[in-house]
């Protein structure tokens, strides 16, 4: 597993570390099932402290992403509730059309981008 982790980002590592193991997910590098770093070992590889990445597995265990197994750790487990997903899914995306459509940014030009990035995950 390659996280990259951008210190001078101002975003914040935690939500770094769910963007990286999120799209990772997307692109089959993990899969149900698999199991996760432990804290530990993850914060020592990529030099950050442990409570960042325990925040990080919080957040990606209530969103649906990991469950939290006493013997396995954390573990990849995809949420099948499809319909909540997409109501999130809908929420987020009302922002970013809202930024986009005050930039000036046409539906043409959001279809492509979305063309372009989801084929990263088909």
């Amino acid at each position: 597993m390659i996280i990259e982790i951008d210190f001078n980002s101002d975003q914040a590592l935690y939500l770094q570390l769910c963007n990286q193991i999120i799209m990772g997910i997307a692109t089959a590098q993990f899969r149900e099932g698999d199991s996760l770093p432990s804290v530990r070992q993850l914060a020592d590889s990529i030099g950050i402290n442990m409570h960042t990445v325990n925040k990080a597995y919080s957040v990606l265990r209530q969103e649906g992403y990991v469950k939290v197994d006493r013997r396995k750790g954390a573990v990849i487990a995809i949420d099948v509730d499809r319909m909540r997903t997409l109501e999130n899914l809908k929420r987020e995306l009302q922002v970013i059309l809202a930024k986009s459509s005050c930039k000036n940014i046409s539906k043409e030009e959001i279809h492509e981008l979305i063309e372009e990035i989801y084929e990263d995950y088909m």
